[in-house]
């Protein structure tokens, strides 16, 4: 990209950005702000209504890539996919990508996203250098760690656009290489994974291979693998999953001695988007037959979410249970931390209580130190992880049946209260249904309301209770 080009895009996001600040503006104050965004990653679905959208196409692309110094600089409309687009080329990715395509790198960062590098690079919001912020008062601030907004930077991470959106991002990147060698490890027990994951995001390495990328999958209580990746030059073959082949199918098949398996680096990261993880078995794609007529243009993340919505407008699903006299059924989809070593007590619960599989497991560790700032001692105070601690990330996504006599959302209910009982976190892009003194004790309440004052003072924007509990 020459350097004139990439003064005409920047000078562009500039003009855009001050015709998205009028727009914002000239909203009604009391109505509701929602962003006109085509594609969606959060499972909070509410009727959409005939209110008044701010257009936010202008903030959808990648507005530099400097592949010396390693940075980007991106829209916060931006996917991921496209950001990957630009970015492997130049032999470089983004410290962390999210597992599907169209997570933007906004969404990332005001929400929480994770991958398998998060062992060693934390999560997204952490490679941010500067961050450009439409804010609820409808100023454009430019936060960083070390400028006036630095509260604003700190906060900004799982505030789920209620202290404002992100227009503009520039971001760290790191250097790839063109494959990506798989080893799956089998465990036998919840205790054995957990030990394995701590010992092996300690020293960044197994079995004399130096490892870059970490996660697993537990599809039952004794059938535990983690799956350790590492960056290499050659291979010897590469697998493709976006066809007939199935790649979490794949974890057991290759798991064992033997070469492992291996991808190029744009098939690993998008390796779980294919398939939604698992969740595509819910549209039939575990059928030989069924795939082969489903376009492969077609098993994307984004198609199936459609689906989904689509189910919970016309409310398929619980119409069809009720007629087939099936018990109804609870949509539990959800992700969770907690720290490697109460892991296994976690999965130990959701084995005994909920019964669901598989589970996707991804280990993290907050890549700053206490000694960088923000609220309270923490680092990022709005989703409050203690530094140099390792956590593990359950995520768990499908639809549990319900029993007569049994509390609304009874099985969301036991996981919020294990995961408190256990000192972790839930991520808050799904329902949430804590009480509003529990959910300001878990999200740090003090700290938000400081944030909201200084940089929404008239509550043009949803608080964050509001936005992620009550879903308004």
């Amino acid at each position: 990209m020459s350097r004139q080009h990439v003064r005409a895009d920047l000078a562009d996001h500039v003009a855009a950005a001050q015709r998205l600040r009028r727009d914002y503006a000239a909203l009604p104050v009391d109505a509701p702000v929602r962003l006109a965004k085509p594609t969606s990653n959060l499972f909070r679905f509410r009727d959409p209504g005939d209110v008044p959208r701010l257009d936010v196409s202008a903030f959808t692309s990648v507005l530099a890539v400097d592949p010396d110094a390693r940075i980007a600089e991106v829209g916060g409309m931006t996917t991921y996919e496209d950001l990957v687009a630009a970015t492997l080329p130049h032999g470089l990715m983004p410290l962390v990508v999210p597992q599907l395509r169209t997570i933007t790198l906004g969404g990332a960062v005001t929400g929480l996203g994770i991958e398998s590098s998060s062992f060693r690079n934390g999560l997204p919001h952490e490679s941010v250098e500067e961050i450009e912020i439409l804010t609820g008062a409808g100023d454009i601030v430019v936060a960083r760690r070390d400028n006036e907004h630095r509260d604003l930077f700190r906060g900004f991470p799982n505030s789920y656009g209620t202290l404002g959106y992100s227009l503009r991002l520039r971001i760290e990147l790191e250097p790839v290489k063109p494959y990506v060698h798989l080893r799956h490890l089998r465990f036998h027990d919840g205790a054995e994974a957990m030990e394995a994951f701590a010992a092996i995001c300690a020293a960044a390495e197994y079995d004399g291979e130096r490892v870059d990328f970490v996660d697993g999958v537990a599809f039952a209580r004794d059938e535990l693998y983690l799956t350790l990746a590492s960056f290499t030059d050659r291979a010897p073959w590469t697998s493709d999953y976006t066809g007939s082949d199935i790649y979490y199918t794949s974890i057991p098949r290759y798991a064992g001695p033997g070469p492992g398996d291996y991808l190029t680096i744009h098939d690993y990261l998008w390796r779980w988007d294919t398939d939604w993880f698992w969740c595509s078995r819910a549209f039939g794609l575990g059928n030989p037959t069924v795939r082969r007529l489903w376009p492969r243009s077609l098993k994307r993340s984004d198609v199936y979410r459609r689906l989904v919505a689509l189910d919970r407008r016309t409310d398929f699903s619980r119409l069809l249970a009720h007629y087939r006299g099936r018990p109804q059924p609870e949509p539990l989809i959800q992700d969770i931390e907690v720290e490697v070593g109460r892991g296994a007590e976690f999965l130990d619960f959701f084995h005994t209580e909920i019964g669901m599989s598989p589970i996707w497991m991804c280990p993290l560790r907050l890549r700053e130190q206490p000694q960088a700032g923000g609220e309270d001692g923490h680092v990022w105070p709005l989703y409050p992880l203690e530094p140099e601690r390792l956590y593990v990330n359950f995520g768990f996504w499908g639809m549990v049946p319900m029993r007569p006599g049994q509390r609304r959302a009874h099985h969301n209910r036991l996981v919020e209260e294990e995961v408190a009982r256990l000192g972790g976190h839930k991520s808050l892009y799904s329902d949430a249904f804590y009480s509003e003194d529990e959910f300001w004790g878990l999200y740090n309440g003090d700290a938000y309301r400081r944030l909201k004052h200084a940089y929404d003072p008239k509550d043009r924007l949803l608080d964050l209770y509001a936005k992620c509990v009550r879903n308004r």
